[in-house]
């Protein structure tokens, strides 16, 4: 962990910004998230945007400093691809789907969530190689 760098962990913890503003779009797949998730425009009233994204940075750059630490110092781009993989897959994208059956939630959400961390990470391999 101590070869961690703090530079390239922000600018991946930004790129699942940029990742998740397309992914969450009306333009991919805001519209079915919404609809799966049961909100509409009237009863989905969350907490200030503010405060939403302000956290998920904290999160994301949490998430970044974890896989720069998984990575090492100089991983291959494969090695950093393979582990953002398996990361998403194997752990968030399985972790969501037991949550998710017990909540009754739909493959399709399942699918779309699990899907945006998989890029999300590959996306931040991707930075954190090419910046250390």
């Amino acid at each position: 962990m101590s070869e961690i760098h703090i530079l390239p962990v922000f600018v991946a913890a930004l790129s699942s910004f940029l990742v998740g503003g397309l992914w969450y779009s009306p333009k991919l797949f805001g519209a079915i998230w919404t609809r799966e998730n049961g909100f509409d425009s009237k009863t989905h009233k969350g907490r200030h945007p503010a405060s939403v994204f302000a956290v998920s940075f904290v999160f994301s750059v949490l998430s970044a400093a974890g896989l720069a630490g998984l990575l090492g110092a100089s991983p291959s781009l494969v090695d950093a691809w393979l582990i953002a993989a398996v990361v998403s897959l194997a752990f968030v994208g399985a972790s969501f789907g037991i949550n998710y059956q017990f909540a009754g939630r739909s493959w399709t959400l399942l699918v779309i969530d699990a899907g945006y961390h998989f890029v999300q990470l590959s996306l931040m391999a991707l930075v954190l190689v090419l910046l250390a």
